[in-house]
């Protein structure tokens, strides 16, 4: 249609009976003039709204399943709770034979160095004290721990106690940088001095620049005076690498620690030392060489071969 005066006079009539019609059927209620006319609507219509309606039911269906996503969720979340809690059973389960392990390694390492230990959970990693290696345990003076005690685990030594409270330590590990033990080699009297480096290997410069070490060689703790901060005997570590004898006083090692740092959990706090020095008795036994196997040859005489006199 072009817009011309009479289309927008129409349209404009048109607007105006629509809302006369609208206000006769709302005063009209139940006996509105117009209800005959909108049941014949609704039965000419009826069936394209039924077919717009089976169009649009996955949209109704839709809104019925969040509508009873109530009770669904309530379900799946019993469900997922129960879940989480057997996950949990099982992990803790894990988790306290792994436990049982330690402990076990701790006190066979405790008889055979016949050390006295309070044995303590660690809690926690790094201190308020700004130390970079660093763990606290769940044991302090009420548990008769004191300052510079020595701490060890299953595998060897772990490192030294530095703060104490009441019912909690700072344990200063042995792969700090600010951290320094004496050290002896295994069968044998070359001492030297092991300093922490962080994530990296233990350096250690023995006293002794001409001392004939090689990779694999083993240490173990050489002990303090009044056995503080260290006791003697626990097993520190292998070691990795030998710098080139230069003709100095010292020689420098690398030796990788028997301790993994980032996995602390029960470790033991020697609260009485052992009567005497337990020298190599604690280290790990050695694992045993792979024996080479046998070759056996064995030679077959060919048909061809000309028989020999014993053969006739």
């Amino acid at each position: 249609m072009r817009d011309t005066k009479e289309s927008r006079l129409l349209l404009v009539l048109l607007v105006a009976i629509a809302f006369a019609l609208i206000t006769v059927d709302i005063r009209g209620g139940r006996n509105s003039p117009v209800d005959g006319a909108r049941h014949a609507a609704a039965a000419a219509f009826g069936p394209v709204e039924n077919g717009l309606s089976s169009a649009v039911d996955p949209v109704g269906n839709a809104v019925s399943a969040i509508r009873d996503s109530g009770s669904r969720h309530d379900r799946l979340a019993a469900l997922e709770k129960e879940n989480a809690a057997l996950k949990a059973k099982l992990g803790s389960d894990d988790r306290n034979r792994s436990r049982l392990r330690q402990l076990d390694k701790l006190l066979k390492v405790a008889g055979e160095g016949q050390y006295g230990i309070k044995g303590a959970q660690v809690i926690a990693i790094g201190s308020a004290q700004g130390f970079s290696w660093t763990i606290t345990i769940d044991a302090g003076a009420d548990d008769g721990i004191k300052r510079d005690m020595t701490v060890l685990n299953g595998d060897g030594l772990v490192g030294r106690v530095t703060t104490v409270g009441p019912s909690t330590s700072t344990v200063l590990l042995a792969n700090d940088p600010d951290f320094t033990v004496g050290t002896r080699m295994e069968a044998g009297d070359e001492l030297g001095f092991a300093s922490g480096q962080g994530d990296r290997p233990l350096r250690v410069e023995l006293l002794n620049g001409k001392a004939e070490v090689k990779k694999g060689d083993r240490l173990v703790t050489f002990g303090s005076q009044a056995d503080k901060p260290f006791v003697p005997g626990v097993p520190v570590g292998v070691v990795s690498r030998v710098d080139p004898s230069g003709g100095g006083l010292t020689r420098t090692l690398y030796v990788t620690p028997y301790v993994s740092f980032t996995k602390l959990d029960i470790v033991g706090v020697v609260v009485a030392p052992p009567k005497q020095d337990p020298r190599d008795t604690v280290l790990p036994a050695k694992p045993k060489p792979v024996p080479t196997p046998t070759v056996t040859v064995t030679v077959t005489p060919s048909a061809d071969a000309p028989a020999t006199d014993e053969q006739q």
